[in-house]
């Protein structure tokens, strides 16, 4: 256990095993381009329990405590994994949460984004507490001899519960100076000779390392939002840090280049990324990635969440962010997770959405992010791309009380178009064995998916099934996963290519990007000689015939013709040979109208159907 590891201790740690690395601990390679790798996103508490039912069932009622998922369960689950196409997983954060939150034992911390030791594992989390760290360390061993790597989610913005507000409580509502403020014991009591960090007996108090405990290092003023400034206060009872502090932004540096080289992580996903001071997040991503080189993990990934729209995630990549304002020679995180395409691809995807809707999303990335992306406007090393997550309130998929599997081709349809649109897809566990659930709080989609294997008998009892269900590897939704990831290890242009949108019509003359909901979507991309061309009909009841514009120059006629490399219905209709119109009128995304010649390739598509079109990879 490191509980009483304190900051010069952990360097030390550190230097020895950047001793050890060449020879007895050798770390393992990053990936040579994350595109290549799409990400699994998994609840560690929710996952998998090889031994116990969840603590309460049914698995996906609404619940605020542990439900018991371990690292033995993920381990075992790492075939399951692989086999579906995962190339890296990415998992709620391990380090040591409360034992107590409000007199509540493991109360409301199953999700780990309380930390309040930075340099232990939760015990919680593993099936013998006595071995959580070598439960992680096999975990993490047996993910890289499969080829899959590992991310860490981490906190940098807030810690857990660690002090309490005198006459308030565990939170206090937002004010522009600071509170005063009483530490908390080990067993999470407040303590009233505590006011000052440095009154904290050095073997006692929750909060690790002890360099950590100072009360310059937080806020101290209460929720937010303080005077209309939503970057700034507690997350309710989640102790928010002033990380424009250099001190206290090298202590986390030093916790977390510790936890790469102890844990041999691949990358780390942020938590709360927006809310740290610029100058922090452009020195902390600098860190990261320099520690990472230093001992052989020359891509190692850094990710953050931006839960905003595009003006300010554009603040967080790269060299855009620095607390001046002004551009450094430092770079900062690497990527970030896509809120904008979040906030539009779903009800495209549902037919509420027009496609315009999308092109103009992306019309807006090209100037919002120009420092930072490549031709084209193509962001795909910046973004890691998804359709649902742990902090929504409901599912990507739709299933209908009265016709339970109405709308599944709506639902591959979102995973194809996730599959192939610009970034580094994201999958959030459970939706390969289509998950729907929805409501009123996040809880509603924090399901405990080895649970369907298990119900209530008729006095109550947990009851396990004859045969595996959770993790059902013939699942339809797991085999389009599967099939969707294989298509795109196959075709580099959906990876690294370039992207645009195609004007598309149903007249032969007039060509645009469909504003129509439910519309249709159509968009290549585009790898030196090659191009893929995906169209998705969103209309859940009606079929459509469709001529759409594909490059010219790359698709001459008398060459090789669009095969169906996917399609989520049974019996796909395949495109028509290419064609010439001598004189079309095309609508760019941009509103301008050009008139010529055009080429074109036509489809049929069902209602709810998407289509990969693509040339085989044989002469």
């Amino acid at each position: 256990m490191l509980t009483s590891l304190n900051a010069p201790e952990v360097q030390k740690a550190l230097n020895q095993f950047l001793v050890s690395i060449p020879g007895a601990k050798t770390l393992t390679p990053s990936p040579a381009d994350w595109r290549d790798c799409w990400i699994y996103f998994l609840m560690v508490d929710r996952f998998n329990n090889p031994s116990d039912p969840p603590k309460q069932l049914p698995f996906d009622k609404a619940f605020g405590d542990f439900q018991g998922g371990t690292f033995e369960g993920m381990r075992q689950k790492l075939g399951y994994l692989k086999e579906l196409g995962v190339g890296a997983i990415w998992f709620t954060p391990v380090l040591f949460n409360s034992q107590f939150l409000n007199g509540n034992p493991n109360g409301g911390v199953y999700h780990g984004y309380g930390i309040e030791n930075f340099l232990a594992i939760d015990p919680r989390f593993a099936s013998d507490p006595a071995h959580a760290e070598e439960e992680l360390i096999r975990f993490v061993d047996e993910a890289h001899a499969l080829g899959l790597y590992v991310i860490f989610d981490i906190v940098l913005n807030h810690t857990g519960d660690v002090f309490a507000y005198p006459g308030l409580g565990d939170s206090a509502p937002g004010r522009s100076t600071p509170y005063p403020i009483n530490w908390r014991d080990e067993k999470g009591h407040p303590r009233a000779d505590w006011s000052e960090a440095s009154s904290i007996p050095a073997k006692e108090g929750v909060l690790f390392p002890t360099e950590m405990r100072n009360n310059n290092f937080f806020r101290r003023q209460g929720s937010m939002p303080i005077d209309g400034e939503e970057t700034r206060g507690d997350f309710s009872s989640l102790k928010q840090m002033l990380t424009a502090n250099p001190e206290l932004g090298n202590l986390l540096i030093r916790c977390y280049q510790y936890l790469i080289a102890r844990f041999d992580i691949d990358g780390y996903r942020i938590d709360t990324l927006k809310y740290l001071d610029a100058g922090f997040a452009l020195t902390f991503g600098n860190a990261m990635r320099e520690f990472a080189l230093s001992v052989g993990k020359k891509n190692f990934f850094t990710y953050g969440e931006v839960y905003d729209g595009e003006a300010k995630i554009s603040q967080f990549i790269g060299r855009n962010i620095s607390a001046s304002g002004k551009p450094s020679d430092l770079v900062g995180v690497d990527a970030s997770l896509d809120f904008p395409l979040f906030f539009v691809l779903p009800g495209v995807a549902k037919g509420s959405t027009p496609p315009i809707a999308l092109a103009d999303m992306y019309e807006f990335r090209k100037s919002a992010e120009k420092g930072v992306i490549s031709s084209h406007g193509e962001a795909t090393r910046f973004f890691v791309t998804f359709l649902d997550n742990h902090d929504q309130k409901q599912r990507f998929y739709f299933s209908s009380p009265s016709d339970p599997h109405r709308f599944d081709n709506q639902a591959t349809l979102g995973f194809a178009c996730l599959f192939s649109l610009p970034g580094i897809p994201c999958l959030y566990y459970g939706t390969e064995q289509a998950f729907h659930h929805s409501g009123s709080q996040d809880l509603d989609v924090r399901e405990a998916l080895w649970g369907k294997n298990w119900s209530l008998d008729a006095k109550g009892k947990p009851v396990l099934a004859n045969e595996e269900i959770a993790f059902d590897t013939k699942h339809p939704f797991f085999q389009a996963v599967r099939q969707l990831s294989q298509v795109r290890n196959e075709q580099a242009v959906l990876r690294y290519g370039r992207f645009y949108f195609r004007p598309l019509s149903g007249d032969r003359f007039h060509f645009g990007v469909s504003n129509l909901a439910p519309g249709v979507l159509a968009f290549s991309r585009i790898l030196n000689d090659k191009e893929v061309l995906i169209v998705a009909n969103t209309n859940t009841t009606s079929s459509c015939e469709l001529d759409v514009l594909v490059d010219s120059t790359l698709n001459p006629l008398g060459g090789k013709e669009f095969k169906v490399l996917y399609s989520n219905v049974t019996a796909p209709v395949s495109p028509g040979a290419l064609f010439t119109l001598n004189h079309a009128e095309v609508r760019e995304v941009d509103g301008s109208i050009s008139n010529g010649a055009v080429r074109c390739v036509p489809v049929k598509l069902s209602p709810m159907e998407v289509q990969i079109l693509g040339k085989p990879l044989s002469p």
